[in-house]
């Protein structure tokens, strides 16, 4: 007959209750209150940072006094050195437990990644789409072997159940089937998870067969890992043992404790106790030592318990009687709009908890972008709190920098380019600025506008012939120590980054390992500072540690990865970095905290804000699992999706045991709207039922009303509009028939250009755009005439389209200009050989490109008029037709009528009085538009019907009456004075702030 099992010792603690403080209490009690005897006992926690709070909860309670402490560990980082020696003890003999040690993941994932490339692009056809699939499989290897599930079991999934995607999925996961056991043992390790099942359930046995005569003492776990439950179980039976459940529901009917399911809080628990092998009415409440208190009234327990109950025993809410109102002490629940909104008043209730002496305050919540605005927010009072889960290396400085270096050696692009240049690391052996002052330069003079020629010699190239005098004149470099600078930053980049840059470049496959050392002594070099070396620079702070300590590991875990190409290297370190996270350590503020769930477990505050109360968020979707459908899950032996939910729950609830409890959420997510998180509508229903909901709800509108005013001034007055009225000596005194359509529809941005001297940066990098297709047409068109000016070549088409490729140049290589722009121009060439053929048997062309002023009297003096007209023809009787190229829409005949669009008639002013070069005065016969878009149709011609010396004069006298009122000091540059006539786009329109005064009615500004 088998031994009857010593009875269990299972307690548990209220959520309404400090978990470690009352711990500390009870263990304090147990141990006399001998400061000497609490060394003897061992206490295991869930995480880390519980060991850390119940340490400092002793020292609450032994008000400073030196004790000595009770051996803490988390559970799962049990000491696999004690557990040997502990197995000594029960065999006799040394070297009782031999547990082989957990691979290091980096190496992990390195292994799985070249298992996955060995198949070719059956899986994966780059190294980094190798390493993000490896990334997953460590996922599914972890949680198998936390479940303690063999992978025997996959081949009783039959495939033939399942579509033929899965079956892919299914042959996919044969890697770590046929291959992985195979490789772990050539490493002489097992994965984390099994190391960790091994030391657990090692040290289970241990305690069974040799029970320590010390107590011991598992407090706040709740079972979800298989070998955990074990452990606990064996520590609940032993002698000195005992298990502290957190917030074990007693109070529940038993209908409603059958029928949880996986999403319910208390799931686990139940599991749990069964595991151990007790009820619900076995287990006692901890003893609690005088002086721990609950944090808030047991009503609010209770609520929250009613409100989470099963789906199946919702109807009890039906005959649900009158709810203790000191439930709601202290509770309160806040809709903001936005995240934004969201994050400041969870700040401002941070902040305001602050004012209160000792009063500490924490916010839980899943959502990392939440937790990164709030402490964002807490900035502007110079108050730091990092969220408790880290900031991905990858968005520190460091591993941005070490990021940009390979972005800049792979792509050679300006964008990474720039960005390394800016970056605070990159010194390039000079004064700390100094680099990034020339990064503005280059940025300017050569970055601006379509790419450079690639690689370091081809930005040499774009600086000299900037400087010389073939460059565009307003990107000129005319200061040869401004060229000589720039051409500095190019050698020193290049001492710096010449190496990597090389071995990218000629393609060759090289060992991690080498890519390793080209890639870090590339990020040292440029990182160096007048009298500071780099590798000073570059890991001296938390990030750089953690950068270091990343790069350490890597180099060791690159043994026998085989060789890769400079690009695959870029994106494999791309999605290896994205894995480390960097925790703060010092300077962050002492009594304010933001937690993630898993952090958040047995921690309690004097303030707590739950955030993030959204379906999808918290709790949060369970997330599509890449290898398994919910079925082959089940088959499998996987726990369901849902279980997630649960242990999201009881953290929930748990965590509404605050003294003052806040729960927010965003109304709206990137616009769009959200649904509250299951357990807040729940709340709603039961506090429906019992008519209290407005009152957890009545602080919400002090709060936002506060956030709203916070950055809101004291008075809102509407911008005015800018009325600059410069001197007349500042005035200009020569402009071109465009910029006179420009003066009239925008005057303010003859301004901003003329007297400000302001233009328009070119994007960085930009593609070519409308305003360069014309100039390229333009110039085919301009090539072809004055090459043919009399007669047609024998074949004028192809004649044409060659022209046309020398014009497009460089730009055919680009996708974009091929498949669309060079079709169109084909188009376009096959209209225009096809109108000249016709054209040219009664009007010759005259002149193109051709250059032209007049000048014309004024107040303030005489005012220069200069146009450059497209083309001028000849007609028979000695005429001259005007012709503008337009690849855009040309004005109407109305529009150049009322004076809207005076290009054309005042070119016509010009060339009626001999004002063109090379052009004798004669009548103008004709105003054309030629229309040359290259669609359907290809062109067409638009001939103004109004007679062009008429239209001319009227030009004229427009254009004089303009010069007369701008010459009067106290007329205004107005920016767009009629709406109807401004124009469709502006370089200035920001500058002038048009969005602004146009929205809020704002009169004219002086100035």
């Amino acid at each position: 007959m088998a031994p009857t099992p010593p009875p269990a010792s299972v307690f548990t603690l209220a959520p309404n209750l400090p978990f470690v403080d009352a711990l500390a209490a009870g263990l304090w009690e147990q141990a006399g209150g001998d400061a000497l005897a609490l060394n003897r006992f061992t206490v295991l926690l869930p995480t880390a940072r519980a060991v850390r709070s119940l340490r400092e909860a002793f020292l609450r309670l032994s008000g400073g006094r030196p004790i000595l402490l009770p051996r803490m560990a988390p559970l799962g980082d049990v000491d696999g050195d004690e557990v040997s020696l502990m197995m000594d003890g029960v065999t006799g003999k040394a070297g009782g437990l031999d547990l082989p040690p957990a691979i290091a993941p980096l190496r992990r994932q390195l292994l799985l990644a070249r298992a996955i490339a060995a198949a070719g692009d059956r899986f994966a056809k780059t190294r980094a789409q190798a390493a993000r699939l490896a990334r997953e499989l460590a996922k599914l290897l972890d949680q198998t072997q936390t479940e303690m599930v063999g992978f025997d079991r996959l081949h009783a999934l039959v495939p033939d159940d399942y579509a033929e995607h899965w079956q892919v999925t299914l042959s996919f996961l044969s890697i770590i089937v046929d291959q992985w056991p195979a490789i772990l043992a050539a490493e002489g390790a097992v994965d984390p998870a099994q190391e960790r099942n091994n030391r657990l359930l090692a040290y289970a046995a241990a305690l069974r067969a040799a029970p320590p005569a010390h107590p011991i003492i598992a407090a706040g776990s709740t079972g979800s890992i298989p070998a955990t439950s074990e452990l606990l179980a064996t520590i609940a039976r032993l002698p000195t043992g005992s298990v502290v459940l957190p917030g074990l529901d007693r109070d529940c009917d038993d209908a409603t404790w059958e029928a949880l399911d996986d999403a319910h809080p208390q799931f686990g628990l139940k599991q749990l106790i069964d595991r151990i092998g007790v009820t619900r009415d076995q287990v006692p409440d901890w003893t609690l030592a005088a002086g721990v208190a609950p944090s808030c009234p047991p009503a609010r327990t209770a609520l929250i318990a009613e409100a989470l109950r099963p789906a199946g025993t919702t109807e009890a809410w039906r005959d649900l009687g009158d709810l203790d109102p000191s439930a709601l002490s202290g509770l309160t629940r806040i809709d903001a709009a936005t995240p934004q909104e969201e994050a400041g008043i969870i700040a401002l209730i941070l902040r305001q908890a602050l004012e209160m002496p000792g009063q500490t305050a924490a916010l839980v919540t899943p959502d990392r972008n939440l937790a990164r605005r709030v402490a964002t927010e807490l900035r502007r009072w110079d108050i730091r709190v990092d969220d408790s889960a880290g900031r991905p290396l990858a968005q520190t400085p460091v591993g941005s920098y070490l990021r940009l270096i390979m972005d800049t050696a792979v792509q050679g692009a300006p964008i990474p380019l720039l960005s390394l240049l800016k970056h605070p690391m990159a010194g390039a052996g000079w004064p700390a600025g100094q680099l990034r002052r020339q990064a503005r330069l280059l940025e300017t003079a050569i970055l601006r506008g379509p790419r450079p020629p690639a690689g370091l010699e081809g930005l040499r190239h774009a600086i000299r012939f900037m400087a010389s005098d073939a460059a565009e004149k307003r990107r000129r470099i005319t200061n040869p120590s401004i060229r000589d600078d720039l051409l500095t930053m190019v050698d020193r980049l290049d001492a710096a980054m010449g190496s990597l840059a090389a071995a990218v470049a000629d393609g060759e496959e090289r060992p991690l390992s080498d890519w390793l050392r080209l890639h870090i002594g590339a990020a040292e070099a440029l990182a160096a500072l007048e009298g500071e070396a780099g590798s000073d620079r570059l890991w001296r702070d938390k990030d750089g540690e953690a950068a270091a300590q990343f790069i350490d590991e890597l180099r060791e875990a690159a043994d026998g990865y085989p060789p890769l190409g400079g690009k695959d290297y870029a994106g494999l370190m791309e999605v290896l970095i994205a894995g480390k996270a960097v925790r703060s350590a010092f300077g962050l503020h002492p009594r304010l905290h933001v937690l993630g769930l898993m952090e958040a477990r047995l921690q309690q505050f004097d303030v707590m804000v739950l955030a993030g109360l959204n379906e999808g968020t918290w709790p949060p979707a369970p997330p599509p699992d890449p290898w398994m459908s919910r079925p082959m899950r089940r088959d499998f032996g996987l726990p369901a999706p849902e279980r997630m939910v649960g242990q999201a729950a009881h953290d929930f609830a748990t965590s509404c045991g605050a003294k003052t409890l806040y729960l927010t959420r965003s109304e709206r997510v990137e616009g769009t709207p959200t649904v509250p998180s299951r357990w807040l509508l729940r709340l709603d229903t039961v506090l429906d039922k019992a008519g209290l909901r407005g009152r957890i709800e009545a602080d919400g509108d002090y709060w936002r009303g506060l956030w709203q005013a916070l950055d809101r001034p004291a008075q809102v007055r509407p911008c005015l509009a800018p009325a600059p009225k410069p001197p007349l000596s500042a005035r200009p005194r020569k402009l071109s028939v465009t910029q006179i359509e420009t003066w009239m529809r925008d005057p303010y941005a003859i301004y901003a250009a003329k007297v400000l001297d302001l233009s328009a940066l070119d994007p960085i990098d930009a593609d070519p755009g409308a305003a360069e297709r014309g100039e390229i047409i333009h110039r085919a068109l301009d090539l072809f005439v004055s090459h043919y000016p009399d007669m047609l070549p024998p074949d004028p088409l192809g004649e044409l389209i060659a022209i046309g490729r020398g014009a497009f140049g460089d730009l055919l290589d680009q996708p974009g200009v091929a498949a669309f722009w060079w079709p169109r121009f084909e188009r376009v060439a096959e209209w225009f050989v096809a109108q000249e053929t016709e054209r040219r048997r009664t009007i010759k062309p005259l002149a193109t490109e051709v250059t032209g002023r007049i000048t014309l009297p004024g107040p303030g003096g005489d005012f220069i008029l200069t146009a450059k007209a497209d083309r001028i023809d000849r007609t028979p009787t000695g005429g001259l037709v005007l012709i503008d190229y337009k690849t855009g829409t040309p004005p109407t005949g109305k529009e150049v009528r009322l004076g809207k669009a005076p290009q054309l008639p005042l070119e016509a002013l010009i060339a009626s009085g001999g004002g063109f070069e090379h052009v004798k005065p004669a009548p103008v016969e004709g105003l054309e538009y030629w229309r040359l878009s290259g669609g359907d149709p290809a062109g067409t011609i638009q001939m103004l019907k109004e007679d062009p010396a008429a239209l001319a004069v009227e030009a004229r006298e427009g254009l004089l009456d303009l010069i007369h009122q701008f010459d009067d000091p106290d007329m205004p540059y107005h920016s767009q004075p009629r709406p109807a006539w401004a124009p469709k786009y502006t370089d200035y329109a920001h500058l002038a702030r048009i969005k602004e005064w146009s929205a809020g009615g704002g009169g004219d500004a002086e100035g």
